[in-house]
C-alpha cells in the first residue's frame, strides 16, 4: 500500500501533476511554490519533491531539471486526487443526436462513436465491433454491375445492411440474380451467419453435383459474398492515430511506429480491450499496467458498451500518460452509455 501523504504534500503533488498535464513541461520547485498558492519556500517545496521522487511518484527527465509524474504517480493522482468534470448537457445532447440517427447501421453507429471519441479528446479512439456470429440472416439481393461484378446487399437482424461488391467469372443476367437471391432467402432466412457459412461453404459442397443450374448459381454467389464478409469483418475501428503525433512524449519515430504497428496488427490492442469486456464502467491502464511494452508511454481509458443487456464490445481512448483524465474519463463513460442506448433503440 502507498505511504500516506500529508495534506501539504498531496496538494503540491496534485498541483504539479495538473501543471504538467496542462503544458507538458517539467515543474521546478520555484514554479510549484508559486502556483501552489501555499505559503512555502522553494526550498521546502524542493524537499517535498525529493521525498515524492524517493517514493516513486516523480522523476527528473534531465539533470537539474524539474520533475514530472511517473506512471505510479499518475495512478496515485487518478485514484485519490482526481476531480472528474461531468460533460455539460449541450455536449451530451449533441453526442446523443449523432449516435441515435435512424439512418445509421450498427457499423455506422460504431464508426461515428469512434470518430467522436477521437475528435473530442484529440487522441486515438478505438471501439471493438460487435461480432456477428449470432446475428440472423434476413435477406440478400444482388444487383448487376459492369465488368462481371455484382453488388450484394445483405440484411442482418432487423435492419443492419452490408453492401459488398463481388467479382465473378462471367456475367449474370438480372433474372439469374433474382432467382439466386430468392433461393438463398428461402433456405437461409433466420439462420445465424455462422450457420449460413457452414451451409454454403461445407454442407452443400457434398451435394453440388446433384444441383440444377439455378441452385449452383445461387451457391456460387452465396459463397462469394459470405467468404468475403468473413474476411473483411473488422475486429475494431480506430480513428485519430495521427493525433498522437502531436504529443512530444510520443513523437519519437520508433514510438510512433510501434503504436501504429500495434493498431494495424490488432493483436495487442484486442487482447487489452478483451480484458475489459466484463468490467463495470471505466477502466484505466497507465503505462506498463497494460502489460504491453508498446503502451508503456500511454494511458488507455476503456468502457464496455451493451445492446439488449449483452456486452457487445469495448470502447477506448489511447493517449499519452499526460492526458487530461478529468475530461477523458467522462467522455469515455458517456459515449459508452449513449452508444449502448443507440444500439438498444434499434
Amino acid at each position: 500500500m502507498d505511504q500516506q501523504l500529508d495534506a501539504r504534500t498531496q496538494h503540491l503533488f496534485r498541483v504539479l501533476v495538473q501543471s504538467f498535464i496542462q503544458d507538458g513541461q517539467p515543474v521546478g520547485s520555484r514554479t510549484l511554490a508559486r502556483v501552489s498558492e501555499l505559503d512555502v519556500s522553494p526550498a521546502t517545496v524542493r524537499n517535498v519533491m525529493s521525498e515524492l521522487e524517493n517514493l516513486g511518484y516523480l522523476h527528473s527527465p534531465h539533470t537539474s531539471a524539474g520533475r514530472i509524474p511517473t506512471a505510479r504517480g499518475y495512478r496515485l493522482f487518478v485514484d485519490t486526487m482526481l476531480e472528474v468534470k461531468p460533460l455539460n448537457s449541450s455536449m451530451v445532447t449533441g453526442l446523443k443526436s449523432r449516435l441515435t440517427s435512424t439512418q445509421e447501421t450498427t457499423q455506422g453507429v460504431v464508426e461515428t462513436a469512434t470518430s467522436l471519441l477521437s475528435s473530442l479528446t484529440q487522441m486515438a479512439g478505438v471501439i471493438t465491433v460487435p461480432q456477428h456470429h449470432k446475428a440472423a440472416f434476413r435477406q440478400i439481393e444482388f444487383l448487376s454491375l459492369s465488368d462481371q461484378r455484382v453488388l450484394a446487399i445483405l440484411v442482418v437482424d432487423k435492419k443492419e445492411v452490408h453492401n459488398r461488391i463481388i467479382n465473378l467469372d462471367r456475367e449474370y443476367s438480372s433474372s439469374e440474380l433474382r432467382e439466386a437471391a430468392n433461393y438463398l432467402n428461402d433456405i437461409l432466412a433466420g439462420r445465424t451467419l455462422q450457420e449460413v457459412r457452414k451451409i454454403l461453404l461445407r454442407d452443400l459442397d457434398t451435394v453440388r453435383h446433384d444441383m440444377d443450374a439455378l441452385m449452383r448459381n445461387a451457391i456460387t454467389l452465396g459463397e462469394k459474398i459470405f467468404t468475403q464478409q468473413e474476411e473483411t469483418t473488422a475486429n475494431y475501428i480506430v480513428d485519430g492515430q495521427t493525433n498522437l503525433m502531436e504529443f512530444e512524449e510520443l513523437s519519437n519515430v520508433d514510438t510512433l511506429r510501434g503504436l501504429f504497428d500495434a493498431f494495424n496488427q490488432k493483436k495487442e490492442v484486442l487482447h487489452l480491450l478483451d480484458r475489459c469486456i466484463c468490467a463495470t464502467g471505466v477502466q484505466i491502464f497507465i503505462g506498463s499496467e497494460s502489460g504491453y511494452q508498446v503502451f508503456d508511454d500511454c494511458s488507455v481509458v476503456t468502457a464496455p458498451y451493451h445492446a439488449n443487456q449483452d456486452v457487445k464490445g469495448v470502447l477506448a481512448v489511447v493517449g499519452p500518460t499526460r492526458m487530461a483524465y478529468d475530461r477523458v474519463i467522462p467522455i469515455v463513460d458517456v459515449t459508452a452509455k449513449l452508444l449502448s442506448e443507440a444500439l438498444n433503440s434499434d
